[in-house]
Parts: C-alpha cells; structure tokens; sequence
C-alpha cells in the first residue's frame, strides 16, 4: 500500500485550517484501506508582527478585507455552521482577538517530538476558536499542553527559551519561498499542492491521482 506524506502548512489562528484538517481526516478515512498518510504540520503566521496591539476580530477583518462588521459576522457565523457539522468547537470564535502564534507554533514543534503534533494544533484550535483563548499567552498554551498529556512546567520552560524558535522561522521561509501565500496548503510528497479547505470528496480524488502517479 504506497503512503503519501502530507505537509499542512497553516496557523492556529486560522478558521479555514481547522476546518480543512476535519475535511481532510474525513478523506483519508475513506481512503484507509487503499493509501497510508503521513502527517506533518508547519508553521505560517497570518499575524507575525509580535508587537501588535490584539484587536477584536470582527474590526480587524473588517479593516482587512474592506467590509463591514455585519458582513465579517455573517462569514464567521457561515463558517461556525461548517464546523459543527465537522465535530470542531468554533462557539466562540467571534469573540476571539487577533494574536499572534509564533510561540504556539514552538510548542507544536516541541509536540511533535514527543509524537503528540496533531494533538496539541486540536487543543490550540480548541481553545482560539472555542474559548477565544488568548494563544499567544504562555499560561494559557501550557494549559493546552497539559490538556493532552504534556508537561505545563516542561512547556513554560520551551516558551521562555528560544527553543524551536529557529526551526519555525526556517519552516515559515521555506514554505513562503515555496509560493505559499494562504493556508490551509496540503503539500503532498513535496511535490503537489492542494490548495484550501477543500471538500471531502475533492481531496478524495486528489489523493488517488496524486497516489496513483507516484513511485512505488
């Protein structure tokens, strides 16, 4: 059975990548038998700049894109529709500031040394999106390290190092350099990319040609 190994380029801070990630589990459940996956996630920040003052997310999108309040309200409310149906915990994700996820993004990294990746971005999705958690404080990120089994201490000790710092700024080049401008991006054995949240039976059928193309 060939395994494809699949690169997540996202933020925590993003709705779409949460949504995208369930969509994707979906596909590779109808595809258990048939292919194996191997997943990685990497870091992208849709607010880099740490000096930022956090602002309400409505106003924010609404100064971004050029909308009003209403109509940001109306997407977000869209998109908490899409996630319940996909099982995600988006109930107060209107309430949430903007922050930004340089040191959630150490942490993920440091997860993933202890085989707890996907885990720890669930729990950072969890508490942005359904607590409207502040994720760039270290309490509250050590809290979601504890939530799945990881030490609280050992991650206070990670976010007040420069531990994994160099390995996010590296990765955020990389994939940048790469072209990718917007997340979710699947990159599929480094070689294709699959762009957005893209619907179950969508990625189903990218996976089998992706699959079906590559060596043995």
């Amino acid at each position: 059975m060939k395994t494809l190994h699949i690169d997540i380029v996202s933020d925590i801070a993003c709705p779409w990548c949460a949504i995208g990630y369930a969509r994707l589990k979906l596909a590779m459940r109808e595809l258990a038998g048939e292919l194996g996956f191997n997943v990685q996630w990497r870091a992208f920040e849709l607010n880099p700049d740490q000096d930022a003052e956090p602002m309400p997310i409505l106003d924010a999108l609404s100064r971004k894109y050029g909308r009003s309040v209403a109509e940001m309200e109306a997407t977000q409310s869209n998109m908490m529709s899409i996630a319940q149906e996909l099982g995600l915990d988006f109930t107060r994700m209107q309430e949430r500031y903007t922050r930004n996820t340089f040191d959630a993004h150490r942490l993920v990294k440091w997860a993933g040394e202890q085989g707890k990746q996907t885990e720890m971005k669930m729990a950072l999705f969890d508490a942005y999106f359904g607590k409207a958690a502040d994720i760039a404080d270290s309490k509250i990120l050590a809290g979601c390290a504890e939530s799945i089994g990881l030490s609280a201490a050992q991650a206070i000790e990670i976010l007040n190092s420069t531990d994994f710092a160099q390995a996010v700024r590296d990765e955020e080049t990389t994939y940048q350099q790469a072209g990718v401008s917007a997340v979710p991006a699947f990159i599929i054995n480094q070689q294709y990319m699959i762009a957005g949240a893209q619907e179950p039976g969508t990625l189903v059928e990218a996976l089998r040609e992706i699959a079906a193309s590559a060596p043995e």
